[in-house]
C-alpha cells in the first residue's frame, strides 16, 4: 500500500510552496506576517480534497490567543472500536535572534512544514481511507517556547484522545558538504518503542539510511506531546552535529548553499507517508 503511493511524491510542489513560504519577511507568531503565512497556508492545505474523501476530511484552526492559528487536517478513520489517532507534525512559524528582524526560515521549518504538506497531498491523492484517524498538525509559535503544540497536546489530553503515536518533521533540507546523506532520528526526549519503529520504518521504505542523534534538550513539537503522556518522535536533517547552521538569521533561505536539498526533503515526505499507513492502517471496506 504504502510503496505505490511513494512514487508519486515529488519535489516540485514542496519547492513551489517552500519559495512562497519562505518568502514572508517572517513568520514570527505574533507578526502580522506571521498570521499572513498561515492563512496562506491553511488555504494551500484545502487545496487537497478529493471528492471521495470530502466527507473524511476536516481541515481547523486551532486558534491562539497571539494571532497565528495551528491548523489540523484530519482524515477521519473508519474503526468503529479503534479510537487510536496517528499524528504527523511540523511547525510554521520562523524566527530571527530579534523578532522583528526578517526570518525566511526556509530550513526552520519552512522545509518540514512543506514536507507534511507533500505527504498529505500524496495520501489524498491515493484515496487513502485509513482505519484509525491521522491528523497533520502545523504549529504556530514552536519557536516561542512550544506554545502551540503545548496548547493542542494540552487539549488533546484533557479531552483524554487516545493519540497512539505522533511524528515531528523539523529542519529536513539539509545535507553538509561532505557528510552522507542520512535521516537523523533523536533519540533523546522521544519514545524508544516508537523510535525503533520509525528506524524500521527507514529501512523499509527510504532510499537512505538513518543515524541516531541527540538533541540535548526538549527541542520540538514532539517534546509537547511526551509532555502530555502521549508516545512521540523526531526526525531531522541528520546528525545534530551537521544541521544547518544558517537558522534562526535572514540567511535561513533556499538559496544560501546548494546543501539545500529538495530531494533530501521527499525522503522525509516519503517517511511521513509510510508512518500514517502503517500505524493509521487502511480500510479495505470502501
Amino acid at each position: 500500500r504504502v510503496k505505490p503511493i511513494l512514487k508519486t511524491l515529488s519535489t516540485k510542489g514542496p519547492k513551489e510552496n517552500l519559495e512562497k513560504f519562505s518568502s514572508f519577511r517572517t513568520r514570527y507568531y505574533r507578526s502580522d506576517t506571521g498570521k499572513e503565512s498561515q492563512a496562506w497556508l491553511l488555504s494551500k492545505i484545502s487545496q487537497n480534497a478529493s471528492k471521495s474523501l470530502r466527507k473524511l476530511i476536516t481541515l481547523t484552526e486551532f486558534t491562539h490567543p497571539w494571532g497565528q492559528h495551528t491548523i489540523i487536517v484530519r482524515i477521519n478513520g473508519s474503526s468503529t472500536d479503534d479510537d487510536g489517532v496517528v499524528i504527523i507534525g511540523a511547525h510554521q512559524d520562523s524566527t530571527n535572534m530579534w523578532p522583528f528582524l526578517p526570518a525566511p526560515g526556509a530550513d526552520d521549518d519552512g522545509s518540514g512544514s512543506v514536507t507534511i504538506l507533500e505527504a498529505y497531498r500524496g495520501l489524498i491523492a491515493a484515496d487513502f481511507h485509513p482505519v484509525r484517524s491521522v491528523e497533520f498538525h502545523w504549529y504556530s509559535a514552536e519557536e516561542g517556547g512550544l506554545l502551540g503544540s503545548q496548547a493542542v497536546a494540552k487539549d488533546y489530553q484533557s479531552r483524554s484522545v487516545n493519540v497512539i503515536a505522533m511524528s515531528q518533521f523539523d529542519m529536513t533540507a539539509w545535507v553538509k558538504r561532505g557528510t552522507r546523506e542520512e535521516v537523523g532520528i533523536i533519540t533523546d526526549f522521544t519514545d524508544p518503542s516508537l523510535t525503533k519503529f520509525n528506524m524500521d520504518i527507514v529501512d523499509t521504505y527510504l532510499d537512505i539510511p538513518y543515524v541516531p542523534t541527540r538533541c540535548g534538550y526538549a527541542c520540538s513539537d514532539h517534546a509537547s506531546w511526551r509532555k502530555a503522556g502521549y508516545p512521540s518522535v523526531f526526525t531531522i536533517e541528520s546528525t545534530f552535529e551537521n544541521s544547518n547552521k544558517h537558522i534562526h538569521s535572514a540567511n535561513d533561505r533556499i538559496d544560501i548553499s546548494d546543501e539545500f536539498s529538495f530531494s533530501h526533503m521527499l525522503e522525509f515526505s516519503k517517511l511521513a507517508v509510510a508512518f500514517a499507513v502503517e500505524l493509521g492502517g487502511w480500510s479495505e471496506t470502501d
